[in-house]
């Protein structure tokens, strides 16, 4: 069996994004892709509209919980994903050479509405990661 490659996916408070992205690759792509997220300014807990929306989908994230890059810097990654602007422009220095990628999504919690609308952002969010970024790495 070929080794699988190892995924670091960073977003600012690895509570939305970056822990759905975690997530789908590691649902849909786990026979070639380790996923792990963190982020550089982690909150205190996942979203629970994150965890409702992957829900939806069949995924549990409810026991996810934010972890600081800072934690993460010396594994072997063969790649860092940020996405999102923010933590793009903080992503730490690695000590060993590593390929990144970004690819921007808009943060859902900032979301503003009816609870119903509030989750429909969650919900177009938690699809493009799946589109977009498992592109990518397919």
């Amino acid at each position: 069996m070929k080794e699988r490659k190892r995924v670091l996916i960073l977003c600012t408070g690895n509570s939305c994004r970056s822990q759905m992205a975690e997530a789908w690759v590691n649902h849909l792509l786990g026979d070639r892709w380790e996923a792990h997220s963190a982020g550089t300014s982690p909150a205190a807990a996942v979203h629970p509209l994150a965890v409702q929306a992957m829900a939806e989908v069949g995924l549990d994230i409810s026991r996810a919980r934010p972890k600081s890059v800072e934690t993460l810097l010396e594994h072997p990654w063969d790649l860092v994903v940020t996405v999102c602007d923010s933590a793009r422009e903080t992503c730490p220095l690695f000590p060993r050479p590593v390929e990144q990628l970004h690819i921007s999504f808009p943060d859902p919690a900032l979301a503003q509405g009816t609870p119903e609308e509030r989750l429909a952002v969650f919900r177009a969010v938690r699809d493009d990661i799946r589109a977009r970024l498992l592109a990518a790495l397919a």
